[in-house]
């Protein structure tokens, strides 16, 4: 954080972890819960044209029922790649291809699964607040900083570490409701 004001200081720290709010979000919006969804294959990437893709970029996905994506590759060669790697994403899916489309039936969520994707949703969450308390970290580093080179005074300081540690709860407590959302969603409560 290379800042010498207080108000630009704030906006670095607003933005940072506003960037990590929305990662979290992002990566929330990945974990499945009971309905499809295309963004649970945003982790899949295919070995086509000698690299490794993203799906999304392979094939169109479309959710014609809630428990059934479909993908529809651009160039119908790359069907069995596209297949065989959803198969191996380890997200539990079994894709079938008819010559022409993918389809991916989603299964019922059994218990055990949902208490998995509960876990993994909650270590999303505590990785999203470990980013929001680094940028906390960095930016109080930045003002002892500012202080020791007298470019602010202590009483700056001091409000600036308050405005600082506001921030970072108010982005906290944002990352715990999105938290209890996902886990009201995918366990039912």
């Amino acid at each position: 954080m290379d800042v010498n004001d207080l108000k630009g200081l704030f906006a670095e720290v607003t933005k940072r972890m506003n960037a990590a709010l929305d990662h979290v979000k992002h990566e929330l919006a990945g974990v499945r819960t009971g309905r499809a969804s295309v963004t649970i294959l945003d982790s899949v990437h295919v070995d086509a044209y000698g690299s490794r893709m993203p799906l999304n970029q392979l094939a169109g996905l479309s959710v014609p029922e809630p428990t059934l994506i479909v993908a529809q590759p651009f160039d119908p060669s790359q069907l069995g790649a596209i297949e065989k790697a959803i198969r191996s994403a380890g997200l539990g899916l079994n894709p079938a291809n008819d010559g022409k489309l993918v389809r991916i039936p989603l299964p019922a969520l059994t218990e055990e699964r949902r208490k998995e994707l509960s876990k993994h949703v909650h270590k999303l969450s505590e990785e999203g607040r470990n980013s929001v308390r680094q940028v906390r970290r960095d930016a109080n580093d930045r003002l002892k900083k500012l202080l020791k080179d007298h470019k602010i005074s202590e009483d700056d300081e001091r409000k600036g570490l308050d405005e600082v540690q506001k921030l970072t709860d108010s982005h906290v407590k944002q990352i715990d409701d999105l938290q209890k959302k996902k886990d009201a969603e995918l366990l039912g409560r």
